[in-house]
Parts: C-alpha cells; sequence; structure tokens
C-alpha cells in the first residue's frame, strides 16, 4: 500500500516542500506538496532527482580507503582507525595549521553538517579552513556585516508587496533565489507585472529572468559598480534622497555623498555599457515607485569589486526609503538559528575581518575563512605552516575552484586526505579515506541557513522518508567521532556521550545556572533535533522554555509538518530597523571605510574582445547533481553560448578554443542572440572526465571545465570572493 511523506527538498535554496509517494523500501512519486506554507506545491526538476539520488548505484554506501592506489570498501572502525593512524600524526607534529578543511555547498542543506562543522573546525585549530562561500556570496555577506552588524542580516526583496524590482547579475526564474529563498519566482513575478509592478534585469545575456521582465538592460560584464555608482550618484545629484523611517538610524550619508560624486553617469556610461540617460531614468524610476528594491547577486559578487557591488545595493536601497519597508529590500526573522535575533537588540559588536592572513599571499581571513583560492597555494610552498593534511565536507573544489589543475595537483603532494562525500568525484578521487553520507531521504532535514533569507518567515522540519542502513552513523555523528580523535580519546568513544557533552556546552554558555532545567526540557531530543529544539524555543517565536505556552518547539513544527500540514507561516517579512542592527554604534553604516577606499579603485577599463560569464541551468546544481537521469537528460548543457553575429564573424561551427591569460579549453558552440556582442557563456561545474571519477552518467557527457580558465589569483581584496565573471578570452574556431 503507497504511503506518503512530507519531506523539504535539500537541493537548492528554494526549499520547497515535497510529497513522497513510497511503497516498502521504493520511491514511488515524488511532487510539489501543495499544502507546504512556503512554496504552495511549487516543484523544480532537481526536486525529483531525489529518487535517483537515493537509488544512484554510484553514490557510496560504506567508508573506503585507498591501498596501493585503489580504493576498496572498509567498515567505520577501519576508517576512523586509519585515520587515527595517519591523520593525528601530523596534526600533532607539524601543528593545526598543517591541517585544512573545507566545506561545500550541499553542506548549507544538510542541519547535521553545517551545526556540527564548526566543532570541527574548534577542535582542529586550524587557520586554514574554506568554504565554498568565497566562490559564491561573501561579499554580499561582508557588506551586510559591515552596514548592519551581521553576516546574515541579508536585505531580500519583499516581492509580494513590491512594484519595482531591479535585478543585477541574478537569475532567480532559474535558482528560485541566491541569498534570496523565492520559490516559484516565476509565479510571483507573473502575479507582480500583473497588478502593474514593474521589473528590470540587468545582464550581459538576455536570462531567462529577463526574458520574462519589462525590461532588460546588457551591461557589459564587470560594469555593475560603475552602474551602481551612477544611480547612487544621480540620487544625490537631483535631490532624490528620501531616507524616510531611516532617517535618524544611519551613519555617513555625507560620507557616502561624497564617494559616489565622481561616478555620474555621463562618467560611468562607457564602462558600463548602460548610457548616462538610461541610468539616471533607472534612479528616478526607483526613487518614484511606491515600493521598489533592488537585488544583485552572482553576477554582482564574483568580479574584482564584488563588495563595493553588494554595498552599492543596499545603499541605493536606503537611500531611495526603500529598505526595511513593505514592498523593498527587508530582513527575514528566522525562527532558529539566527544571531540577529539573539542577544541585545539594536546594537552589537560588530563584525570583523583580516583577524588572520594566508602565510602565503597574505589574503585576510573574512568570517573565519580564508579564500579557498589560495588553498593551493598553502598546500605547495614549504615552510611553518604548510598544509599538509586536508578535510574535505561535501566539497568538490577541483571542479568548483579557479585553477582546478593545480588544486589536483597539490592534492597529490599530501600526506593525508580524507573527505566526508556520498560519491568519488573530481576532489574525492585523491582522498585516502571517504567516509560516505546518508541519502537525503534517509536523514531528517530542518534548514539552518535559508530561513534567514526567504521572502515570508515560516518553521518547518521533515523526518527521514527511510531508516538509515543499520551501522551506518549520520554525519553529525560522524563529525563528533572525529572531534573525540582529536581530543585524544581514542576510537572507542561513546557518541551518545559526546552528543550530551556538546549540547551541554551550548546551553551553558547563555543559561548558566538553569543549565540543568534546559537539558532536562531538552531531553526527548537527540543531536540535531536536540540543537532545533533548543533553537527553536530561545528563538524569536519560541515557547522560552514555558514562558510563552503560546510559543514554538520542535515537538509542534513537528506536528504542523505533516503531509496534511506542510509547516507553520509566521507571516510576512516586517520592519526589523532598528532591532536587527548590531553595529557598535547601533546605526546602519552607509559609508563602512574599507569599502569606500574599494569604490575610489574603481575605473573604466578598455574592453577585451571577448568576455566570459557563467550561467546557471535548471537541472544543474554546481558540480554535483551531474549523475542524476532525470536531471541529465535532454540537450547538452555544456556549451559555449556566442551571439551569432560573432560566431559568423569567426568562422565558428560545431566547437570552438576558448583561450585566457592562464588556461585553454575546446566547448561545443550554441548560438544564441540572447549573448550581448562580445560576451560568450559557459555553464559552472562540468569536467567530469577526470581519470578515478566513479559517476558513471555524468562521464557520458562530461563537459568541459570553465575554472580552468580563471585566475586563482584574481579575487575582491575585501572579501577573498573569487573573480568568475567578466574575463577577458580570446575565441576561435576548431
Amino acid at each position: 500500500m503507497p504511503e506518503s511523506h512530507y519531506r523539504i527538498c535539500p537541493l537548492c535554496e528554494a526549499c520547497c516542500g515535497l510529497e513522497v509517494k513510497t511503497e516498502g523500501a521504493k520511491v514511488i512519486s515524488i511532487r510539489g506538496a501543495d499544502q507546504d506554507v512556503f512554496s504552495h506545491g511549487y516543484l523544480c526538476p532537481k526536486g525529483v532527482s531525489l529518487k535517483d539520488l537515493h537509488e544512484d548505484p554510484d553514490r557510496l554506501r560504506t567508508p573506503l580507503i585507498k591501498r596501493d592506489g585503489k580504493f576498496v570498501e572498509a567498515s567505520w572502525d577501519e576508517a576512523f582507525a586509519e585515520i587515527e593512524k595517519r591523520l593525528l600524526p601530523i596534526w600533532r607534529e607539524k601543528g593545526p595549521d598543517s591541517v585544512a578543511l573545507t566545506i561545500g555547498n550541499p553542506a548549507a542543506h544538510k542541519v547535521s553538517l553545517l551545526a556540527y562543522t564548526p566543532r570541527l573546525v574548534r577542535a582542529l585549530g586550524t587557520r586554514n579552513a574554506y568554504s565554498a562561500s568565497t566562490l559564491d556570496q561573501m561579499p554580499k555577506q561582508l557588506s551586510a556585516g559591515l552596514m548592519f552588524g551581521h553576516w546574515l542580516s541579508i536585505p531580500l526583496p519583499d516581492i509580494e508587496r513590491c512594484d519595482y524590482l531591479l535585478i543585477l547579475g541574478g537569475n532567480p526564474m532559474i535558482s528560485n533565489g541566491s541569498l534570496w529563498t523565492v520559490p516559484d519566482y516565476r509565479g510571483k513575478a507573473k502575479a507582480m507585472r500583473a497588478r502593474g509592478g514593474r521589473i528590470v534585469v540587468v545582464d550581459p545575456r538576455r536570462s531567462e529572468t529577463a526574458a520574462a521582465a519589462d525590461e532588460h538592460l546588457a551591461i557589459r560584464p564587470g560594469g555593475d559598480a560603475l552602474l551602481l555608482a551612477g544611480i547612487a550618484h544621480t540620487l544625490f545629484d537631483e535631490n532624490l534622497v528620501k531616507l524616510g523611517r531611516l532617517e535618524g538610524h544611519v551613519n555617513g550619508l555625507e560620507e557616502a555623498r561624497a564617494a559616489v560624486l565622481p561616478f555620474a553617469p555621463e562618467v560611468t556610461a562607457a564602462g558600463c555599457g548602460i548610457p548616462a540617460v538610461t541610468q539616471r531614468r533607472i534612479a528616478r524610476e526607483i526613487a518614484a515607485a511606491p515600493h521598489a528594491a533592488v537585488y544583485g547577486r552572482i553576477g554582482t559578487c564574483t568580479t574584482r569589486f564584488g563588495t563595493v557591488n553588494s554595498w552599492l545595493v543596499d545603499l541605493i536601497n536606503a537611500l531611495t526609503g526603500n529598505l526595511d519597508r513593505e514592498g523593498g529590500a527587508m530582513f527575514a526573522k528566522a525562527a532558529a538559528f539566527a544571531p540577529n535575533t539573539q542577544g541585545k537588540p539594536g546594537s552589537g559588536k560588530g563584525i570583523t575581518t583580516g583577524r588572520r592572513r594566508s602565510r602565503v599571499s597574505g589574503a585576510p581571513e573574512v568570517f573565519g575563512e580564508l579564500p579557498i583560492t589560495v588553498m593551493a597555494e598553502e598546500m605547495e610552498t614549504p615552510g611553518e605552516g604548510q598544509i599538509k593534511a586536508l578535510i574535505t565536507i561535501a566539497s568538490n573544489p577541483v571542479l568548483s575552484a579557479p585553477g582546478g589543475p593545480r588544486i589536483a595537483k597539490a592534492l597529490d603532494s599530501l600526506d593525508f586526505m580524507l573527505s566526508m562525500d556520498i560519491y568519488v568525484n573530481e576532489t574525492s578521487r585523491h582522498a585516502d579515506v571517504i567516509l560516505p553520507g546518508l541519502s537525503p531521504l534517509e536523514d531528517l532535514h530542518y534548514d539552518v541557513a535559508f530561513p534567514q533569507l526567504s521572502h515570508r518567515n515560516h518553521a518547518r522540519f521533515s523526518g527521514p522518508v527511510f531508516d538509515a542502513p543499520a551501522g551506518t552513523p549520520q554525519e553529525w555523528q560522524t563529525i563528533l567521532r572525529l572531534c573525540a580523535l582529536l581530543e585524544g580519546r581514542g576510537l572507542d568513544v561513546d557518541v551518545a556521550q559526546l552528543d550530551d557533552e556538546a549540547i551541554e556546552s551550548d546551553v551553558r554558555r547563555f543559561a548558566g545556572d538553569q543549565t540543568p532545567a534546559v537539558l532536562a526540557a531538552l531531553k526527548p531530543w537527540r543531536g540535531p533535533e536536540r540543537l532545533i529544539d533548543l533553537q527553536l524555543r530561545v528563538g524569536p517565536y519560541g515557547d522560552q522554555f514555558g514562558r510563552k505556552p503560546e510559543g514554538i518547539n520542535l515537538a509542534k513544527v513537528k506536528a504542523a509538518s505533516t503531509v496534511e500540514g506542510g509547516g507553520i507561516d509566521l507571516g510576512a517579512l516586517t520592519a526589523r530597523i532598528p532591532e536587527i542592527l548590531r553595529t557598535p554604534s547601533g546605526k546602519i553604516e552607509l559609508a563602512p571605510p574599507s569599502v569606500l577606499a574599494d569604490l575610489a579603485e574603481v575605473k573604466t577599463e578598455p574592453a577585451p574582445e571577448f568576455s566570459l560569464i557563467g550561467r546557471r541551468d535548471t537541472r544543474s546544481g554546481n558540480s554535483w547533481m551531474h549523475n542524476l537521469p532525470v536531471l541529465a537528460k535532454g540537450p547538452d548543457r555544456c556549451t559555449l553560448l556566442v551571439n551569432p553575429g560573432d560566431a559568423d564573424r569567426l568562422g565558428l561551427s560545431e566547437f570552438a578554443k576558448i583561450k585566457s591569460a592562464v588556461g585553454e579549453l575546446i566547448a561545443r558552440v550554441e548560438r544564441s542572440a540572447d549573448m550581448s556582442p562580445g560576451v560568450v557563456s559557459l555553464p559552472h561545474g562540468w569536467g567530469h572526465d577526470l581519470d578515478g571519477v566513479v559517476l558513471g552518467v555524468a562521464r557520458e557527457r562530461p563537459g568541459v571545465n570553465m575554472n580552468e580558465l580563471l585566475d586563482d589569483t584574481a579575487r575582491d581584496p575585501l572579501s577573498g570572493n573569487a573573480v568568475l565573471s567578466g574575463v577577458a578570452v580570446e575565441i576561435a574556431p576548431v
């Protein structure tokens, strides 16, 4: 008899609710959950692929140890014995910095990894911590921290009440939001336009989002800072600044005015490719709209001036009175795990960067990590602190970071490498030990990060659809056991006791002498569920351990998150300034000195003959969803998009050679009138033809690795984010 299960999709930021039907141990169907309070039945193809992921014969189900250059299956005890034997001597003898750790995007969708990996970083004591954030989003997190006092206080378009939306470098029609969790963007955009709203998209390509908008502005790649500064200049120049309710809550207004003064649209037009008259019109439209928002995403982050771009987006939102206003750019109030809902409201310590620097290049630490593009040089360069061992957690930098071949060579030079991964992929093939995780359908799910970025507040939970295989630990248990090894507690540890110790440490930090009572209240739960219950109960909607009986806790969220329920709707976004602020001044810092200094470096550069940009496909999630048949079917997606006029002029036919300052590739050509002349596009995360990769479906159409064309020394100096867009290339026929 078929059975229905409620499930939250863990495959992208949209976090859609699913209804999974099973019969015995088989998945019969997956569809959008109509009753879900957040996604309301919406589903993209990635959600359906959970069946393929669960059943994938290439997905690892037992640990692997490399013997004589080949992987062999091992027991969990054997794998941990190998780690103890080989990793611990390196860590003890060569120091904490000799072991690095990198964590990838899939970890953001797993509470076991996102909530417990920081414990492993602390146990290692290493400065060499890296993540996918410096390939994607760190500029936005840094600008938010500088302006509002916390890394995740990121303003989000309130699309359901917005009248005018300006999107730069984002494609939410495909992503359903990025640093903006907005399932069914297509439906929400259509509804916005139906009520008279206007959407303008700035992108070098007429993306899917641009095609469905009211206006598309084809910007020159890398010109975002010039365009945004031109708009900000116009707001001051034409007396369009109106802070509204933010009056009295800002610092640095005059400093911001002086900083954008040199960037008149008449000066910036040549560098960004957007005429001055258009820049001024856009500024006036934003200022005149009843409710407007500016949203900049990955195309604005992955440039030399990523942090400047991210700051300018929210400066414009603030100057037009649209920041923290209904229908403008607002802040979510997450039910749990949100530091900007904790502690004293209205002021705080703010953020600090550069507490340490990378050993070789001197790149500053940001948000506790170093740029992932310095990892290879830290492995290659001898001396004290050289990386000699690496732990990767759901991370594939050989494909996802610039300089992939260099990274692969550096990995082969390590004394030991451990991967926590479900595949033998382009990075984990270099490991000495691989520890697999569970299938998403065998694991519970609660989104830690994305409710802090959601267009509407909510609380949802889903349990495992299937029982985990006997003897297979959950990833949080694996991490706690690794921590115990580093603490010298050996192999024979009681993981339940480690769990008790971990939660007691968390509770004691805020509960003091009330710790025993709080722990007693949390007793029904274990592992992540206990963390989730704790965070829900002390969160802004929580029951405060009985002091607010009407508040929520895990039991209530679980009861509401069913095939019939679909979670708890906590309402539309509401104004949060000054409560959300955690800056020392208690004000919005409109003119962070480091950002103003970098803005002064922005200037018009000579245009190359061709600029390379990336792109995203709805059936692809970075480098790790290409082995799933339901997503892999259909046309070849790893193609070089070229404007037809450029293709004719160059004599391009089926294939083209793309050459940059650091590498070259041959890719299949796809003519597209959506591309601006002089701009070409390759998708990110392909290149599955390397030796030792065990991805049967992906290897049939491996594609090419765009990151081989990218300079791993090119990055935004403030955030450390890699430069992935607007790279000068030469194109030639093959």
